[in-house]
This record gives structure tokens, sequence and C-alpha cells, in this order.
């Protein structure tokens, strides 16, 4: 059973990662192209100033007469090193070879707009790049979080089906999806928070040592550069990490491993800013209305943003992912079980305080988004509780319908969102009907691996849905068998 639940963990991951990956980083997206433009600059110039690419976003700081991104370093941080080897692959198969390719192939040239300036080498370039280092800090990390729900939820429930069903529901239900292969931190820090909550959970259980605590210091610290909202889930980590200590001399190593990336930012930070303070909102160009008020547009919940990010037809979580509507009610069944206590209030915390935080802010639709985007952190933390409602009430028929009927909307609402056009929606209300749909009705699907082959529109998505169908086939019936094989 060990071995077949490794061969399922395989299967899983790179199923995760074929869907992740198929679809390509947006060229276009202000977001990425500020944290990407910090990769370039450090790699080809080395110098934190983004002077010569900040014109592809809109998200920069302007500080002394030179322009910064103005977001958290820690994602272009970790680009650094794989930009660093993408540089090196170019000199061996040049860009302008493949241009010339691209220009030859129909289905790639239709994806772009009549009012664009076409393939250039630049452009190209650009989207090389950002597409292989997105691969390897975003992609591979995302389905690897799938491999960690999966194992999770093994303390929760013996059936290998509901298990296997968190981690699909997780990463192909939700607008997880969407953001597992752009180059944003959310995916970063949803895996390492849910990482070092896994390892204090093991090291409750005494089936680890506490000098795990120093590597659980790190992912903490680097989530919290990579997004400073996540500062609110590692707090609520670091109180975990207190309780469950055996000996909390260890806890030194959790400081140490925490102060690491903390040194980091504040050394970035000082050699641009003059303060080691993350101030770059504060010398943001755009946006200067929203950032100065409250605390960098963080005031108190409102009940618009809170109906907006929940159940609103704009962003609502639950909207484009009513499967998570049983996570909820299987937070109910770990209360009244009693178990995993210490384990339940820490995803309970880390969904309620980014609720909290999303609804508080002024800028809480999260620009062009898939869903609320702020809210991906705490996502994995949310899904859990799909383990708890499927364990108690899996078998019986009405949970069987209620899955099925809220799984096919999730699918259908977040692939809608995220395949439709080669943007994700803009500020169009009710985006799904009046944004995604139209562009798919049209055939304007988003780039993709099916595109380079040369397959247009809907036919570029045949080679993932045949490969998609057949491996989760294939879960299924080995879950099923070993199911049967267990009784």
């Amino acid at each position: 059973m060990k071995r077949r639940a490794r061969v399922q963990e395989i299967v899983l991951f790179l199923l995760l990662l074929l869907c992740f990956a198929y679809f390509f980083p947006r060229w276009a997206d202000w977001n990425q192209n500020s944290r990407f433009d910090l990769v370039l600059a450090i790699v080809d110039q080395g110098t934190f100033a983004i002077d010569d690419y900040y014109q592809n976003t809109g998200d920069y700081a302007f500080f002394e007469g030179h322009y910064y991104s103005d977001k958290a370093p820690g994602t272009s941080f970790l680009g650094v090193p794989f930009y660093w080897v993408f540089t090196h692959l170019a000199k061996l198969a040049p860009v302008d070879h493949l241009i010339v390719r691209l220009e030859r192939n129909p289905s790639v040239l239709a994806t772009l707009a009549k009012e664009g300036t076409g393939l250039r080498t630049d452009k190209v370039y650009f989207a090389l790049a950002l597409t292989f280092v997105t691969f390897f800090t975003v992609a591979i990390p995302s389905a690897f979080l799938g491999v960690l729900l999966y194992r999770w939820t093994g303390y929760v429930t013996g059936r290998p089906l509901y298990r296997l069903g968190v981690p699909l529901a997780y990463g192909l239900l939700t607008n997880a999806f969407a953001y597992s292969n752009m180059f944003f931190g959310h995916q970063i820090v949803a895996t390492l928070l849910f990482g070092a909550f896994f390892l204090l959970f093991q090291m409750e259980r005494g089936e680890i040592s506490p000098r795990v605590l120093f590597p659980v210091g790190l992912m903490l610290g680097y989530a919290v550069i990579t997004e400073y909202p996540t500062a609110l889930i590692a707090a609520g980590l670091c109180v975990y990490a207190l309780l469950v200590t055996p000996d909390r001399r260890w806890l030194g190593g959790l400081v140490l491993g925490g102060l690491l990336p903390g040194l980091l930012l504040m050394a970035y930070n000082y050699s641009i800013f003059r303060t080691p303070l993350p101030v770059g909102y504060r010398y943001s160009v755009l946006y200067t209305e929203q950032h100065s008020q409250g605390l960098l547009s963080i005031s108190h919940p409102r009940a618009d943003a809170l109906w907006g990010i929940t159940f609103g037809s704009y962003r609502g979580l639950f909207f484009v992912s009513p499967i998570l509507l049983l996570a909820l009610a299987g937070f109910v069944v770990w209360w009244r079980r009693r178990t995993l206590r210490r384990a339940g209030w820490v995803c309970l915390y880390a969904v309620i305080s980014f609720f909290l935080f999303n609804g508080s802010s002024i800028m809480w639709q999260g620009g062009w988004s898939v869903g609320p985007r702020y809210l991906l952190p705490m996502l994995p933390f949310l899904v859990v509780g799909l383990a708890y409602f499927w364990d108690s009430w899996g078998d019986r028929a009405w949970a069987r319908g209620a899955t099925i009927v809220l799984a096919a909307w999730s699918f259908f609402a977040v692939w809608a969102e995220t395949i439709g056009g080669q943007h994700f929606p803009d500020w169009t209300p009710n985006p799904l009907f009046h944004y995604s749909l139209p562009r798919l009705a049209a055939g304007d699907i988003a780039r993709n691996v099916g595109t380079v082959l040369g397959l247009s529109g809907w036919a570029s998505l045949v080679p993932l849905l045949t490969v998609l169908g057949l491996g989760v086939w294939g879960l299924i019936r080995s879950s099923v068998g070993e199911s049967g094989a267990g009784q």
C-alpha cells in the first residue's frame, strides 16, 4: 500500500505539473512583469534598478532618479538562479531562429493582438525567459503542494479516493490553477506556509526531530519577504511551533531561520530606499491614492469587500469554486471529532485572518484576476476541510451528488476564467459571462503548448484534456482498487 501511495504521489505530481505548465504565463501582466524586471536587472546588469525594463509594467516605484519594482522581492530573488541558467541556454539556441519558426505558425500568430508590435526579438526572449523561470519557481512548487496535501489528508482519512480528491480539487477546481504558472508570489508562499505547517504537525506527533525548526523558520521568513501579508499566517504558525516544540530551546532555530530572509529584505531595501523597512509602495508612481489609504490600502473589514471575495460574481471565491463550501462543512466535522485540534485551529485561523485581510483592502478586487487572488496563500489550509467532509459523508448519495454538481461548476468557472482569452478577466462586472465565455465562444484560448504545436483554438486543448482524463481515470481506478484490497 505504501508503494502504491508513492506511485500515486508521482502520478499526481506529474499530472498537476502538466496542467499548470500547459498554459504559458501571460505576456503583458504588470504584476509579474514588475517582479521579472527585477530578475533581469540583477542578472543582466547587476543592479536593483529596472530603468531599462519598467516600460512593460505600471507596478513600479520611483526613487532618487531610478525606477524599481514596488513588489516584495522574494519571488524575484528565487528566479535569479534560474534566469542565470536560461541566459546560458539561450546562447545555444538563438531566439532569432525560434522567431522564424513562430512566424510560420498560424496558431501562434492568431493569438497576437492586431494592434501589437508582433514577434519582436526582445519580446519573444522575455516570454521564453519568463516561461522557463516560472516553471521552476512556481509550477513545480505548486505541483509539490498537491503532494503535501495528499500526504496530510492521510492523517484524516484512510480512503485513497478522498485523499486524492483534495489535491485535485485544490489544483484544478480553485483559482490556484490560474496562478500555478504565473510569476506571482501567491503560490510560492502557499507552498512555503503549508510546508512549514506540515513539518510542525509531524514534529507535534513525534515523527520528526525539532531540528526541523530551522528550515521552518527559513520557510516562514521567505514567505513574508515574498508576500508581506503572509506575516499573518506565519505568526499563527510561530504560535503553533511554540505550543508543540518539546524543548523550547530548539525555538532558537526557528528564530534564526526566520531572521535570515528578514536580513536579506532589509539589506535590499536599504540599498535602494535608504531604510531597512519595506517602503516600495510608498514610492509607487501609480495607485498612490489607494496605497495612501489606511496602512498600504488596508483599513478595516467592509461588507461590500467581504461579499465580493466570497459570493460575488465579480471576484467571489465560492462563486468560482463552490466545491469549497464542502470544505467549510468539513471544518464543522473537524471540530466535532475533537482530533488534531491544534492543527485545526491553525487552519481555521489562516482562513479567517486572510478573509479579514482581503476584506479590509481598498484594492480587494486584485486587478486583472481570476477570483480573489489575495486569498491564495490560505487556500491549502481551507481545502483540507474536504477530507473531513468526504470521510464523514462521502458515501451518502446527497454528498456524492453535491460533490459532482459543485465540482462541475468549479471546473467550468475556474477553467473558463483562466483560459478564456490571452489575459485574465479585467474590471468587467460578472467576468465569467461578460468577459471569459465570449472569448471562449470566439475560440480565443490562452496560449499553450498545443498552440506551439500548431493547434488552434479549442483543438489546442485536446492533448491536455486527453492526458488529464486518462490520468484522473487511472488515479481513481487505482484508489478504488486499493480500497477494495483494504476491505
